[in-house]
């Protein structure tokens, strides 16, 4: 089936959108172009974007799984070498050498070893010769690794054609030197200032809703909630040290319910409180405790906390428009071989009464054991983004469990029987779901490679695929919410909200 996808209407579009907070700036005078670095997330990546400096329009942009700490574009090639890599906390400095090819947004990681080297410094002596300063492999009884590298200088006859991983250890052996670790962050910003005068750094828009009267609300890494007018003009915003998750609207819209981001510890997870908030200024009506707990809509659009458990986003299965509270809880079933292995199960809990203007909170005493959370024996599946639909059954992602990642075909979508959670159809595929929300007859999928794709309610056919773009460059869907048939809002990790249709 052809369908033709649009993207109607975007919110938050600024300079340097792609690139979040600047870290460091490097300029290619000679061509007009601007390497920027954006700042590492916990968990996520490093926007690297590449920008003519004349219409500010990105060029070029890579993600790296390290941080970034040096950049240098080749004196003649379309080329720009970035040196990544951080401390892993208790032995080694890891990190990579990428090699962007700037035409084609190809970057090509030139360090052979599994774990690379954190790179520091990075400068070209000419067309053929690179000098790097990389930290040492590891602070083994070395306490001043944290503050001096080794030089290298390697030489290519053509920096164009090296191939991937080519770089042995041997080549990074030099001579010790100081290498201090400068923070280049206030430059970067006030370059990027200069050159676009609406630069904003934002990241990863968590929810979006629209409201019958045109306006829309977003949380975002950073904000609490913002509201825009239908001009897509922003009324206001709540500033937050991490910022808000889910937002449930009150039914006279007047006030929003919305989770806050807490960041877990190494060890420990942290209570997320929720909050009530005015939709007309930000301002805060009242407040729930802190709890392990997940806010979510229900069917009849009250707000209601479902328990979330304490490992993070691995005990968070977020159910949307359920007829009642769905969570996932590890219990110890009896009868099996070894008592003390423990099986995630999905829970549910009876809504309660008439709706009230505050969120239903867990009443454990009468939760409800549904099904296990793998329908597939051996399998541990990781819960993701769910709705109940209006029939009833459930459609929700998720990941297959594996200590190496996630493998070919171990994303999946869902649709099961909530009576014993057979599966009534799997869409599998390699990349994980980052939002998801369906109208009558599609469910639509987000994938953390910038593809939607639309999946046949029926049957979890493909209905159609599509790479979300902006102004040409990929963007990665955060959040995802169905407003009609054919109609929705798509919020990206560049803090960005589209409004999209498809015919």
């Amino acid at each position: 089936m052809t369908t033709s996808f649009s993207v109607d209407r975007i919110f938050g579009d600024r300079a340097f959108a792609e690139i979040g907070d600047p870290v460091l700036a490097v300029p290619d005078e000679r061509r007009d172009l601007l390497a920027v670095a954006g700042r590492h997330e916990p968990g996520g990546t490093t926007p690297v974007g590449v920008y003519g400096t004349g219409d500010l329009a990105c060029h070029a942009l890579v993600r790296s799984p390290y941080p970034v700490h040096a950049m240098a574009f080749h004196p003649t090639l379309p080329l720009l070498v970035i040196g990544t890599g951080r401390y892993d906390g208790g032995y080694f400095f890891m990190g990579q050498l990428l090699l962007l090819h700037l035409g084609t947004s190809r970057a090509v990681p030139l360090i052979e070893n599994e774990l690379g080297r954190q790179v520091l410094e990075l400068a070209w002596l000419d067309e053929q010769t690179l000098r790097l300063v990389v930290a040492p492999p590891d602070d083994w009884k070395d306490k001043s690794a944290h503050l001096e590298g080794h030089v290298a200088v390697v030489r290519k006859p053509d920096w164009a054609t090296v191939p991937e991983r080519s770089l042995t250890g041997d080549d990074l052996i030099g001579p010790r030197v100081p290498a201090p670790r400068p923070d280049g962050s206030a430059v970067a910003r006030r370059t990027v200032t200069e050159l676009g005068a609406d630069w904003e750094p934002r990241r990863n828009v968590r929810a979006v809703e629209a409201l019958a009267d045109g306006r829309i609300l977003a949380t975002l890494d950073g904000v609490r909630l913002e509201c825009r007018l239908p001009s897509g003009e922003r009324a206001w915003g709540v500033p937050d040290e991490e910022g808000g998750r889910e937002i449930v609207v009150a039914r006279d819209e007047g006030s929003a319910w919305v989770e806050l981001r807490r960041r877990p510890g190494m060890h420990d997870a942290v209570p997320r409180p929720v909050v009530q908030l005015s939709l007309a200024d930000g301002s805060q009506l009242d407040a729930v405790p802190p709890s392990f707990v997940s806010l979510v809509r229900c069917a009849d659009g009250r707000p209601a906390l479902a328990p979330a458990g304490r490992d993070g986003v691995r005990s968070r299965f977020h159910v949307r428009r359920g007829s009642r509270v769905y969570f996932q809880r590890t219990e110890r079933q009896p009868g099996r071989r070894n008592p003390r292995r423990r099986e995630p199960l999905v829970m549910a809990l009876e809504l309660q009464g008439p709706p009230t203007a505050r969120p239903d909170e867990p009443r454990y005493a009468a939760v409800q054991r549904m099904f296990p959370f793998s329908w597939e024996p051996g399998e541990t599946h990781i819960a993701g983004p769910g709705i109940e639909t209006a029939e009833g059954t459930l459609v929700h992602a998720g990941t297959v469990y594996h200590g190496q990642g996630l493998q070919p075909g171990g994303s999946f979508v869902v649709r099961r029987e909530t009576t014993d959670g057979r599966p009534l159809w799997v869409f599998r595929t390699d990349r994980g779901a980052t939002a998801l929300d369906a109208d009558p007859a599609t469910v639509y999928v987000g994938y953390d490679d910038g593809e939607v794709v639309a999946l046949d309610l029926g049957d979890g056919t493909v209905r159609w695929r599509q790479h979300l773009t902006v102004g040409g460059v990929s963007v990665v869907p955060t959040a995802l919410t169905v407003t009609a048939a054919g109609r929705f809002l798509i919020g990206t990790d560049d803090g960005r909200i589209l409004e999209c249709s498809t015919v």
